[in-house]
């Protein structure tokens, strides 16, 4: 994620204070040292990298209290606490940016590490070993959804569906379509499980980054509780669909890397089976997502090919 500098904050400072004193001790030698200020670009919230000039060490910091999308209204307190929750708990059973502190009084700041190295959407322009990269994403995601089992909600997978269906404000016809499609596959029994899961939910390229070859992932805000383990994979195969139609000459170049990905999740071909049925419904899903970011003719195909990964379940 693209990021410039902003600030840069001495002494005195009762943020950059804070962070020196009570955040990051022992790790910052010289207390005095200046505070270098990035603001990251296209994010929900303002974040910012904290980098202690001299000391090769970096925090990052995300404002609850300080949204940038159409999302004005809420508890930002609440918000910043539970993300900080959520990071403990995720961080019992994979690689996590770390969470440091929260403070309501700079604007409801969560301070995580800061974890150098190439996201996933590095990896996915230029394929660089990329089919070992989603082998490290498959077992990271399958630690996460085994250590965490719960009930299941499946209501909520499908009221969520409807949310985004929502957002995007589609014609009667194609939207009497999406909820005749959602009608069968509530009804085939595609998505019932024993048990459901944490999940991370928003599985974008710019929230995992390898690091000395393991991945981490950032950005619990919107993960799940009681989930199907199965969102988490179509989000990014869709995610992986779109990058390579996009860029790539064509979606289908992606599916030999979907195929991989969810092989080496699956624990036998009777897992593998079971999740490839039901994962077009969240390919799905992770299509509509990404069509709210666009306009026209591509959001149009997003949502053409959205509308056709349902189609199956007939």
């Amino acid at each position: 994620m693209a990021e410039c500098h902003v600030n840069t904050l001495k002494p005195g400072d009762p943020f950059r204070d804070w962070l020196v004193e009570e955040v990051v001790g022992q790790r910052v030698r010289d207390k005095q040292c200046c505070v270098k200020v990035f603001k990251n670009g296209r994010s929900s919230h303002t974040v910012c990298r904290y980098h202690f000039k001299g000391e090769h060490f970096s925090v990052m910091a995300k404002f609850f209290a300080e949204p940038t999308d159409s999302l004005k209204k809420y508890d930002a307190c609440k918000a910043m606490k539970n993300e900080f929750k959520k990071l403990e708990l995720a961080a019992s059973y994979i690689n996590v940016a770390k969470p440091l502190a929260v403070n309501e009084d700079f604007n409801c700041a969560l301070v995580t590490e800061h974890v150098p190295g190439k996201s996933l959407g590095w990896y996915f322009k230029y394929e660089e070993n990329l089919y070992e990269i989603l082998t490290g994403m498959s077992h990271m995601l399958r630690r996460l959804h085994d250590n965490t089992l719960s009930s299941y909600n499946k209501e909520n997978e499908f009221k969520n569906y409807h949310d985004v269906l929502d957002h995007l404000g589609l014609d009667y016809k194609t939207r009497e379509t999406f909820n005749h499609f959602l009608g069968e596959w509530w009804y085939s029994g595609l998505l019932d499980r024993k048990q459901g899961c944490m999940i991370h939910r928003d599985v974008h390229p710019s929230n995992y980054i390898f690091y000395k070859g393991k991945p981490y992932a950032l950005d619990f805000e919107s993960s799940w509780f009681h989930a199907n383990p199965v969102r988490d994979l179509g989000i990014l195969s869709a995610e992986l669909k779109n990058y390579f139609e996009q860029n790539n000459g064509g979606g289908w170049k992606a599916e030999p890397y979907i195929g991989h990905f969810l092989w080496e999740y699956s624990r036998d071909e009777k897992d593998f089976s079971r999740i490839t049925k039901s994962l077009p419904f969240y390919m799905s899903v992770g299509l509509l997502r990404s069509a709210r970011l666009h306009q026209e003719n591509y959001r149009n195909y997003l949502i053409k090919e959205a509308l056709a990964c349902l189609e199956p379940v007939r």
